[in-house]
């Protein structure tokens, strides 16, 4: 803001407070609620019961007037990054363009401007969670202090994981004779590899949990994989051979007999 602006806005805030001074209902009604930003109107007998002579305060009460005014600390921003899972495990910096606004030294106008933020995201930050950053949101006026800025944390969608705060899932697809017989199994993991070890007679649906192996913290989340059976097509005059067979080797299975109790 120009030195003409603040020379026409202090002005301005003393020509409020002569008119506060001068006027005893006002000055009663401003020491008991503040700049309401327009002009009071006292209600009916508001002077009643209170002195209003002057008691040599006024230079006091102007002064106090102009720190409600000027000095006020900026107020607290928002604002969402967006990270790869993986980058959780590890830590990772961003580069953030935030719009904020300011005002114009030129014109003394509001207006919108880019700002950027070089920011480093600890390991460990899951979906959902904030980091604050002090003294990086807007900035205060006069002597106030700058407001914070908060980032909240979102993960990138991943073909493969989700998670639930530090928890981390995903599906590990099984072929019907890996259920049955038990299979060890390597897996990718956000942060290296594995060997899984699925126990003979897994069904679908099952989790396995490795413990430790989420998102970093105190404590660590898990891992957990879900169990899923895939059938294999049968295409082939073999395959479908294959299928015959199961089906009489299996002729007393009923895959709908947990159903039967709701049959009419």
């Amino acid at each position: 803001m120009s030195q003409d602006a603040d020379a026409e806005l202090h002005f301005k805030e003393i020509g409020e407070a002569n008119a506060v001074l001068k006027d005893p209902e006002k000055r009663a009604a401003y020491d008991l609620v503040g700049d309401a930003g327009q002009e009071f109107q006292p209600p009916p007998e508001w002077g009643g019961g209170f002195d209003f002579g002057d008691s040599g305060g006024n230079s006091d009460f102007i002064e106090s007037l102009f720190r409600r005014h000027v000095d006020r600390r900026g107020q607290d921003q928002h604002a969402k990054v967006e990270i790869a899972l993986e980058e959780a495990y590890s830590g990772v910096e961003r580069s953030i363009t935030l719009r904020v606004p300011a005002i114009d030294e030129q014109t003394g106008r509001v207006e919108m401007q880019e700002r950027v933020l070089n920011v480093r995201i600890p390991c460990g930050m899951h979906a959902g969670q904030h980091l604050r950053l002090t003294g990086q949101g807007a900035p205060g006026k006069g002597k106030g202090a700058a407001g914070d800025l908060y980032l909240e944390i979102a993960f990138h969608a991943h073909a493969q994981f989700r998670t639930e705060a530090r928890d981390v899932f995903m599906d590990l697809p099984l072929a019907p004779w890996e259920a049955v017989l038990g299979c060890t199994q390597p897996v990718d993991l956000p942060e290296g590899s594995v060997n899984i070890t699925i126990p003979a007679g897994s069904v679908a649906g099952r989790q396995l949990r490795l413990k430790g192996r989420g998102i970093p913290g105190q404590p660590p989340g898990d891992l957990y994989a879900v169990l899923s059976i895939v059938l294999p097509q049968a295409v082939s005059e073999a395959e479908i051979q294959a299928y015959r067979t199961m089906a009489q080797a299996f002729i007393s299975f009923n895959p709908r007999s947990p159903m039967k109790g709701n049959l009419l």
